[in-house]
């Protein structure tokens, strides 16, 4: 008997609608509902709260193949949270750039190194760009980590590639417009962004 099998049947056994078992074990009916179905597995907590409710051991509740499933599933759940975890923050970071001086101003035949929020006589349309960039490269940042536990496959796929697109237009946009620190700094973010791509399982 499959898991999906075998959890209904228990939860026929309690009598238990699928939105009662859902209250008892703090997921979503939905989860419930997904499960029984056969489309997808708990997690290893939901796993052991269902063992521990209904007085079963996890290996009465799985063949040897769900379990491997279930955790080689949860591994990657994990490191894919980590990985949005370390890019949101990545992401987010890119705001210090309002406040820590790696622009160039020149101010009596001198350049002096400002913050963004501090930079004058530079054109106007450079500067809203500078912003923009920064502002929309944070929210993605901010979207990254909020969502973290939104499993959409379009937002999964999208987050990444739109982080990796905003880091190097403004890498770009750094170097067009002769900020070399400012440059760098985005850069080597681009660079980290790179290597935990490259670890993608």
């Amino acid at each position: 008997m499959e898991f999906h099998e075998k959890l209904r049947e228990l939860r026929n056994q309690k009598n238990l609608t699928q939105e009662e078992l859902s209250e008892i074990l703090f997921v979503s009916r939905t989860a419930i509902s997904k499960w029984e179905s056969g489309r997808g597995y708990p997690n290893i907590d939901s796993l052991k709260a269902i063992s521990k409710y209904f007085g079963i051991t996890i290996d009465e509740l799985l063949s040897s193949r769900e379990l491997i499933d279930i955790a080689e599933n949860d591994s990657h759940q994990k490191t894919q949270h980590m990985r949005d975890l370390v890019s949101g923050l990545i992401d987010c970071s890119v705001g210090m750039l309002f406040f820590i001086p790696l622009f160039g101003q020149q101010e009596g035949g001198i350049i002096r190194q400002v913050s963004l929020l501090s930079l004058q006589e530079t054109p106007l349309y450079i500067k809203a760009a500078y912003f923009a960039i920064i502002l929309l490269t944070v929210a993605c940042g901010i979207a990254t980590l909020a969502l973290q536990n939104y499993s959409s496959i379009i937002w999964t796929k999208i987050k990444t590639v739109l982080s990796m697109i905003l880091t190097t237009i403004s890498v770009m946009i750094f170097i067009v417009s002769l900020e070399p620190y400012a440059a760098f700094f985005t850069f080597v973010l681009l660079v980290i962004k790179g290597v935990l791509l490259l670890k993608r399982p």
